[in-house]
Order: C-alpha cells, then sequence, then structure tokens
C-alpha cells in the first residue's frame, strides 16, 4: 500500500521519494555524488520555487554554475 500524503523528501525537495531514487540512479550512472547533487542542485531550486523566483533557462544555468563553484 503507498503513504498518502507528502513525505519529507518532498517537503525538503519539492520531489517525491519515488522520482528522487530515479534521480539517485541517474547519479550513480553518471557518476555524480548523489548528495551533491541532493544538497547543490535540488535544495536551492526547490528554495527559488518556493520564494516563486524566476526559473528561466539561465536561473538554472547560475544555480549549475554555483553549485560547480562549490567544488574548486
Amino acid at each position: 500500500m503507498a503513504k498518502k500524503g507528502l513525505d519529507t523528501t518532498f517537503i525538503h525537495y519539492g520531489i517525491r521519494l519515488d522520482d528522487m531514487e530515479i534521480i539517485k540512479q541517474l547519479c550513480v550512472k553518471h557518476e555524480l555524488d548523489f548528495d551533491w547533487v541532493q544538497d547543490n542542485l535540488l535544495k536551492d531550486f526547490h528554495e527559488k520555487k518556493i520564494r516563486n523566483q524566476e526559473i528561466d533557462e539561465k536561473s538554472i544555468e547560475k544555480l549549475i554554475d554555483k553549485a560547480l563553484q562549490k567544488i574548486k
């Protein structure tokens, strides 16, 4: 039986747990650190959505660039 309501993953990232598992599998496939993707991309993206900030291609590029700068 599937759980109903919001799971904590959705609350923190705006992504349901099942979908987060797909993202995790893609990270493994493409040799990306899932924790890094989750903390530096998904969390920041979700915060922009919550604040109703513009989310267009340019803002996503900036978000990714900002996350990549943390690696250096």
